[in-house]
């Protein structure tokens, strides 16, 4: 029992660690979208 329960923790914080990654990358793709397009409002 205490085995799944440790196995069960890990994957979890596994998995928060994951998703904060993916949101990061997600955060960086839209800001230069946005990037692009304030340059093509400039010109």
């Amino acid at each position: 029992m205490k085995k799944l329960a440790a196995l069960f923790t890990l994957s979890i914080i596994l998995l928060g660690l994951v998703g904060c990654n993916t949101i990061q990358g997600i955060g960086k793709d839209v800001k230069k979208a946005g990037e692009v397009v304030e340059s093509a409002g400039k010109k």
